[in-house]
């Protein structure tokens, strides 16, 4: 993207007298001359330029052209699939990991079970404080909601438990209050602000005394599920509560938006830490992380129980099959 310091010509020279095809690319203010001494011949097919580091990816395409063996389409990101992508020559193709099934679009992944459906118990612990804003908590209760609309939610299904604090803790409802989804969003929309502080310690030893507790709706031997979204930093310690929650088996996701501290994030969120803390600066972006949650809080069936289910239908069928041919 500029003028050398040192000599190109004799060493290029070299290097094409050796075989090795040179491809030389500029940007923005490069040398033009430069690049036609680093290049093989024909020039006109080994130098290119572009006007910005923004849109060299523009010449992703005539280097696939012209190399005998097409590029990795997935090694160079040049997809967008869910889960896997599989390279094909010249194209790539998506693809699913065990226990979830390709969606119709050909790029997104579903579970076996038809989405989120496995039995689940799960509490959204929401920051209120006066420093989100009432505009962003409304952007807020959508992302919740979006998250709910992945779930399949009934009695032997996913339950879902709210709560909301900033200087103190409020259960906006408890897990299995409400049966299906419409209700459960119904309840979202109409949660008030709290405002006031962000005592976010308060608030996960609640989540640990009181909302997975079997008198709150929490089920026994059901996996259990917290999402904690936080605006800035806790005003109280974090530290036990948090170390609590993972040690009872809690599988704790912790979302943070503009001031949230990475530190305290971490310390709330499961291992591996990395697939369970989200953060975006803005509260308009966090639409995206409620994308990723949607899968990652999912619950995967036993691969195993699936296969030998299969193959017991299997059988069953080859049995009633002989018995119709008797």
């Amino acid at each position: 993207d500029g003028r050398p310091q040192d000599g190109v010509q004799d060493v290029s020279a070299r290097a094409r007298a050796a075989g090795i095809e040179i491809f030389a690319i500029g940007v923005g203010r490069v040398d033009m001359h430069t690049l036609r001494q680093i290049a093989s011949e024909p020039l006109d097919d080994h130098v290119d330029y572009v006007e910005s580091y923004s849109v060299i990816e523009k010449l992703t395409h005539k280097f696939q052209e012209a190399f005998c063996v097409v590029s990795d389409l997935c090694a160079t990101g040049d997809h967008d699939c869910e889960q896997i992508c599989v390279s094909t020559p010249g194209a790539y193709k998506c693809a699913c990991k065990e226990g979830f099934t390709l969606n119709n679009d050909g790029k997104t992944c579903s579970a076996c079970s038809g989405g989120l459906g496995s039995a689940l118990d799960l509490v959204f612990l929401i920051d209120g404080s006066k420093s989100v804003r009432p505009e962003n908590f409304e952007l807020v209760k959508k992302f919740i909601n979006q998250i709910v609309d992945s779930l399949e939610v009934s009695d032997k299904q996913a339950q879902v438990g709210l709560v909301q604090y900033s200087s103190s803790v409020r259960q906006e409802f408890p897990l299995g209050q409400f049966k299906n989804k419409k209700d459960i969003k119904a309840a979202v929309k109409k949660m008030a602000y709290m405002e006031k502080g962000t005592m976010t310690g308060q608030a996960l030893k609640y989540l640990v005394d009181s909302s997975f507790s079997i008198i709150n709706g929490a089920r026994p031997g059901v996996p259990k599920v917290g999402i904690v979204f936080t605006d800035g930093r806790s005003q109280d310690y974090i530290t036990d509560a948090a170390k609590k929650a993972k040690d009872l088996g809690f599988r704790m996701f912790a979302v943070g938006v503009g001031n949230a501290v990475e530190d305290e994030l971490r310390e709330i969120a499961s291992e591996p830490v990395a697939e369970h803390y989200f953060y975006t600066a803005d509260f308009r972006t966090i639409s995206k992380i409620g994308k990723k949650l949607q899968m990652k809080i999912c619950i995967e069936e036993d691969p195993c129980e699936c296969k030998s289910i299969v193959k017991f239908q299997t059988k069953v069928e080859d049995l009633i099959n002989s018995l119709q041919r008797k």
